[in-house]
């Protein structure tokens, strides 16, 4: 049977990430790097659905701007983050594609495990934890446009009792950290024709998981929904492990 063309597959992917992001708040990079980097090269990848994902947050948080927690924000999760973002862009610029699938890929399990055990109601993590693990995030945002699981991580622990505020405060986040990540992608010349012609093709994919993701978050409540995403993530990480291991120490 012959398999289908890259295109089509990044397509599908994005369809499913985009549909995860507009349902939960968070999840459609993290997705669309995770399975895409499986047929295609993650430096490929991230230039041209970043911007997409700015589309995405700018319309969520547009939605939800009475929900967001600007103060959480300001105050204690994007200081962290900017700590981390600058290496992280570093080492997307200087790490070999390996290297940087199977740091994606021990991420992913690492904060997919800790997600699934996490209990719903759980109290907020001590401030300098706090700090580190969004530090942490910042450097993954940097690296792969994909720091949300750890930040996930972080604010459910203040903000999983209102769906609402997670994905709106979320958004929020995403949408000032991709704005940052683009204008590094264009100082560094990540950004042409080619990546737009890419971008613009996947239009249609952000569309349809806007809309499905739109009815899932209305149908779905967010405690039901997480293990299933973590889920899923803790599968791809297991894949980019088992992937990329071998070609480090072979």
């Amino acid at each position: 049977m012959p398999s289908l063309p890259a295109p089509l597959l990044l397509a599908l992917v994005v369809g499913l990430a985009f549909t995860i992001e507009a349902a939960m708040g968070f999840g459609a990079t993290i997705v669309t790097v995770a399975l895409g980097s499986l047929f295609l090269a993650t430096a490929e990848i991230l230039p041209a659905f970043v911007p997409l994902n700015l589309v995405l947050s700018g319309y969520l948080v547009v939605r939800g701007s009475r929900f967001v927690e600007g103060r959480l924000l300001l105050l204690e999760v994007l200081p962290a983050m900017a700590v981390g973002m600058p290496l992280g862009i570093l080492a997307f610029r200087h790490l070999d594609e390996v290297t940087l699938r199977l740091a994606l890929g021990v991420f992913v399990l690492v904060v997919s495990a800790l997600e699934l055990a996490s209990k719903a109601g759980a109290r907020a993590l001590a401030k300098p934890l706090a700090f580190g693990l969004l530090g942490l995030g910042g450097v993954i945002h940097g690296a792969f446009g994909a720091g949300g699981p750890l930040v996930v991580y972080v604010l459910g622990r203040k903000l999983s009792h209102d769906k609402a505020a997670f994905r709106a405060t979320l958004s929020a986040l995403w949408l000032v950290l991709n704005v940052v990540l683009v204008a590094s992608y264009a100082q560094a010349g990540q950004l042409s024709a080619s990546t737009g012609l890419v971008t613009l093709s996947l239009s249609v994919p952000l569309a349809v998981g806007l809309g499905l993701g739109e009815l899932v978050h209305r149908a779905v409540p967010a405690h039901r929904f997480r293990p299933l995403v973590f889920g899923l993530l803790l599968v791809v990480g297991l894949v980019l492990v088992a992937r990329s291991a071998p070609h480090l120490f072979f």
